[in-house]
């Protein structure tokens, strides 16, 4: 058994038995897999220590595993994924450690009678910890079903997610107008901030909706800039939030790819939520328009993402160079050599020519450049700035729409 208790003391290490585990739970729940992979992730990895400890112990589930698998439960009930649910991904993750743990004691020669053994001791494990988390997914849900909150926060999901609703909690009314407020907070226990400023918005709801902290509010929220990643829609009546709420978390997924945080308009984030959309058309643009460039020269790169520095403040090059940290000579010289090499300028034109070269840069920027033959750019000398070499060259901008 000695053996058995090495082999899965390192599986449930291994980082890519992590990721696949997580992968499979997300793959199993539909629920499950509209939460944050970072919020999954942390159950998972919180669920496959306690196994290991289990196993290094005397086989049954200690302090931290049970508090582990409690907290599973209640965190899933807070954010309305059914237990049914979590159920489902919590077995899809067990599977596929013992289907890792098999695979592997049979590529190191551990006798089958020891890995029927140790699979019944990781069954009897992965049941408890089931137990412990189902008790206190009910246990949640009992509490919360007891307060006006839960009532509100029924409401809440059902309008975003266009489903009847018999009468509007207060202080909603059917005539108003309000804003939906979608966050990046996936964590109840980080929620107490955010929540608080969503709150003093105005008159409306807030709660966890598929798994992020969502808000209704008469007034625009006032977040701080470097917090969590929000967006906000247009007002609208409670009859017409639900498309305006599946928009937004659009946007916000998308604002999450490119580093942005705060709050941010829908409207604002149109472009940058479309786009994504056809990632084919926007490596077709990028072919056409920067064919001359190789993703794996860091000098190539750094032109780019000047210009859509530059795009993003309007061709302000004292702006551009602000944000880039360099001398405005610098951004001149690097629009010059972009315009050389791929014998077009990105500032010249009309709108769509601008359009189509800031989806073409994104495009190409966000480029994964693995090793392996260079593109015909490669080739070509790296020249020097027109200001000379500097200690630091800042990496591609991000992009507020």
């Amino acid at each position: 058994m000695e053996a058995f208790v090495r082999l899965v003391a390192g599986r449930t290490a291994d980082p890519e038995v992590l990721a696949a585990a997580v992968r499979a739970a997300r793959a199993a729940s539909d629920l499950v897999a509209a939460l944050p992979e970072r919020e999954v992730r942390r159950h998972t990895r919180a669920l496959l220590d306690g196994v290991r400890s289990a196993l290094q112990g005397d086989g049954d589930p200690g302090p931290g595993a049970l508090a582990a698998a409690a907290l599973l439960g209640s965190d899933r009930a807070r954010q309305g994924v059914p237990v049914a649910a979590l159920l489902d991904g919590f077995q899809a993750g067990r599977s596929h450690l013992v289907e890792a743990v098999i695979a592997e004691g049979r590529r190191c020669g551990v006798p089958a009678d020891e890995l029927l053994d140790g699979v019944t001791r990781i069954d009897h494990i992965t049941i408890t910890l089931a137990r412990r988390m189902v008790q206190e997914h009910r246990v949640a849900e009992l509490a919360a079903a007891r307060t006006a909150r839960e009532g509100s926060l029924l409401t809440l999901r059902q309008l975003l997610h266009g489903e009847p609703v018999e009468s509007l909690a207060a202080p909603l009314s059917p005539t108003g107008r309000y804003r939906c407020v979608v966050t990046s907070v996936s964590d109840p226990a980080l929620a107490g901030p955010p929540e608080q400023a969503l709150a003093a918005a105005g008159p409306g709801l807030c709660g966890f909706v598929d798994g992020r902290l969502a808000a209704l509010t008469g007034a625009v929220p006032v977040l701080p800039f470097d917090g969590p990643t929000a967006v906000v829609t247009p007002p609208a009546e409670p009859s017409g939030l639900a498309p305006l709420y599946a928009l937004a978390r659009q946007a916000l997924r998308a604002a999450e790819s490119a580093g942005l945080t705060g709050l941010h308009r829908l409207a604002d984030l149109a472009l940058l939520t479309a786009t994504p959309a056809d990632a084919g058309l926007g490596a077709l643009l990028a072919g056409s328009l920067l064919g001359a460039l190789d993703p794996a020269d860091p000098f190539h790169r750094e032109l780019a993402g000047t210009a859509l520095a530059q795009l993003a403040h309007g061709g302000r090059t004292d702006r551009t160079a602000a944000e880039l940290h360099v001398h405005p000579n610098t951004v001149k010289y690097r629009l010059r050599r972009l315009r050389e090499l791929t014998g077009d300028d990105p500032l010249t034109g009309g709108i769509e020519h601008t359009a189509h070269w800031w989806w073409a840069l994104r495009s190409w920027l966000a480029r994964r450049h693995a090793g392996g033959p260079a593109g015909p750019a490669a080739a070509r000398a790296r020249p020097r700035d027109a200001a000379g070499p500097s200690s630091t060259r800042p990496s591609a901008p991000q992009v507020t729409c």
